[in-house]
């Protein structure tokens, strides 16, 4: 919508779609997913290889509509956005536990940067030319992360906003590198910081329209998301007034918002 193509990405899984659905932009992306393929098996859910595969039979239908060459001349000039790293953080590493016993934090983002770096080069590989890459949010002031690392006083979990940081320190030296070493010298890799508008926003809630920024709209706003929030869970009066909808996801108010921060912020690094 603020590109000015369309109100909304449809899922490219949606078996209604028309060929212009097609042609102008389709979303791929599973809740649930990581850069971690492991992250996609806790929550069964397909991983980002099976994004890709998607990614490869819609560029055969597009090419059935358009041909081969137009098609490429699509590929190359759309935006891919590519937003991961937060299930990794908070759901596999902190959450489960079992990447933990595994894994130190500095070895793990290395791990997430690996499996990020490679599903670019493979989308580079397909054609794709502009490539956005949000960073990690800062996930321990998501209500859940208050919830369950924030102490009594339900403040940030500050270990998942500073693996957030470290991951994202790591993804803007790698993006950067790769960006320089692909032959097609035309394509634009942006790194998009998501972490500071966030956390700008949350800290301080009122200077954005905001009054509640530590819990969600939709049940106690402590624990609830995604499937839990539904037609059985209550929901708050006025959720113009709340970031975020559930315990883990901003309102719509909220990415509205940040949206236009990032196509005023970024969009003249694609051209």
């Amino acid at each position: 919508e603020g590109f000015g193509i369309k109100e909304l990405l449809p899922p490219y899984l949606d078996k209604s779609l028309t060929p212009n659905e097609l042609l102008t932009g389709v979303c791929f992306a599973v809740g649930g997913v990581g850069y971690d393929p492991f992250s996609s098996k806790l929550a069964i859910v397909p991983t980002l290889d099976n994004q890709l595969e998607n990614f490869k039979e819609y560029t055969g239908k597009v090419k059935g509509l358009v041909g081969v060459e137009r098609t490429n001349f699509i590929l190359a000039n759309s935006v891919v956005f590519v937003i991961a790293s937060s299930n990794d953080i908070a759901t596999t590493y902190f959450g489960s536990g079992i990447r933990r016993l595994q894994y130190d934090i500095n070895f793990y983002t290395d791990l997430m940067l690996g499996y990020a770096s490679k599903f670019v080069k493979d989308l580079y590989d397909l054609g794709v030319r502009r490539i956005a890459v949000f960073s990690a949010p800062p996930i321990g002031c998501v209500p859940s992360q208050r919830t369950v690392g924030g102490g009594l006083e339900r403040g940030c979990a500050e270990d998942r906003n500073q693996m957030a940081k470290l991951f994202n320190s790591k993804l803007e030296a790698e993006l950067g590198t790769l960006g320089k070493s692909l032959p097609d010298k035309h394509t634009r890799i942006v790194y998009v910081d998501v972490y500071n508008p966030l956390l700008d926003m949350i800290n301080n809630p009122l200077q954005y329209g905001f009054k509640i920024a530590n819990k969600g709209c939709c049940g106690t706003g402590l624990i609830e998301a995604s499937v839990f929030c539904n037609q059985l869970e209550p929901t708050c009066e006025d959720d113009s007034i709340y970031f975020f909808w559930d315990s883990f996801h901003p309102t719509e108010n909220v990415y509205r918002m940040f949206a236009k921060q990032v196509i005023s912020n970024y969009l003249n690094s694609f051209f």
